[in-house]
């Protein structure tokens, strides 16, 4: 059985078919994987991004497989395809291993690049960011801001876990308890009702008012599933997830897909599956956010107001 690691992911390694040449090393999950062997293209999931992505899907150049090896130790693929058009390195080379180490630890590169990035992906190429350093500036804060927030309320559910105080918190009482199945059943109600919030079909207060707190009420059982399985923070990052989730803007049809995933995922009991159903859950809050146009901060903002009135936290 393949042995993902505590993030739900494998390094891959992808050799052209042909020549024997190594052209890149990727991550993939349990539903990158899947979807490579069901479509027979390479799909990796991004660490950066925090979402599944198929090779040349704005290239071009995508990679058909022809064989999937899994080494000795179970913990690492090898990828054998049909490289379609001439270049696997993003930066525009045959492959991804284009410069060579020198002794005085400089680099030399020691192949002609194919394409110019510049040309294939326009503004999203890293260059760009150079015209963009105040809005990155603006994201740093806003990430670090966020990070600040969830980890003070995870660590207020983690408290609660650890300490029996059933008697005076309902929250106690779920995790003494850790029915994995009742918690990710109610998850199941709050992520219809927080997407019947964005179609209009769910309306209390109006819609951004309504983004916040179902977006809170998401928010609050995925911590309960994430410490009723005993996992750090830094194991799922809510922050890094809630971002990527902000910042892609799925259409509706790939958010049904993705909320069904991330139950499926979640209803496991290897560590793995629910640490990649995490990720998806806190992803749909983002996408919430975005939708409603509030700020990816609200909805943790919200929890952590309810918890000081409740004295929890200062």
């Amino acid at each position: 059985m393949l042995k993902f690691d505590r993030q739900g992911l494998i390094p891959v390694v992808i050799q052209d078919d042909a020549t024997a040449d190594v052209l890149m090393v990727a991550f993939m999950n349990e539903e990158a994987l899947q979807l490579t062997r069901q479509t027979g293209y390479t799909h990796f999931f991004s660490r950066s991004r925090n979402r599944i992505w198929r090779k040349g899907e704005q290239s071009g150049n995508v990679q058909e497989v022809r064989a999937i090896f899994v080494n000795c130790e179970e913990n690492s693929l090898l990828v054998r395809v049909v490289q379609r058009g001439k270049a696997a390195c993003h930066e525009g080379y045959y492959n991804c291993y284009y410069r060579r180490l020198l002794p005085d630890g400089s680099y030399e590169t020691v192949a002609e690049r194919i394409f110019d990035p510049e040309e294939v992906y326009g503004a999203t190429h890293s260059d760009s960011s150079r015209s963009v350093t105040g809005s990155i500036m603006v994201r740093q804060e806003i990430a670090q801001r966020l990070e600040a927030s969830l980890t003070q309320l995870y660590s207020m559910y983690l408290y609660l876990r650890d300490h029996d105080l059933s008697e005076q918190s309902n929250t106690s009482r779920l995790l003494q308890e850790r029915s994995h199945s009742y918690l990710v059943a109610r998850l199941v109600d709050e992520l219809q009702e927080l997407a019947d919030v964005q179609s209009g079909e769910h309306v209390h207060a109006g819609r951004e008012p309504d983004t916040v707190l179902e977006g809170s009420q998401v928010g609050y059982w995925l911590f309960l599933i994430a410490a009723s399985n005993n996992l750090d923070y830094d194991e799922f990052t809510p922050h890094v997830s809630l971002l990527s989730g902000y910042d892609e803007r799925s259409g509706a049809g790939k958010v049904v897909e993705q909320r069904q995933q991330c139950l499926k995922l979640l209803s496991s009991t290897r560590p793995s599956s629910i640490v990649s159903g995490l990720h998806l859950g806190f992803a749909l809050i983002g996408w919430a956010c975005a939708e409603a146009r509030v700020s990816p901060l609200a909805p943790a903002d919200f929890d952590l107001q309810q918890m000081r009135r409740k004295g929890l936290v200062k």
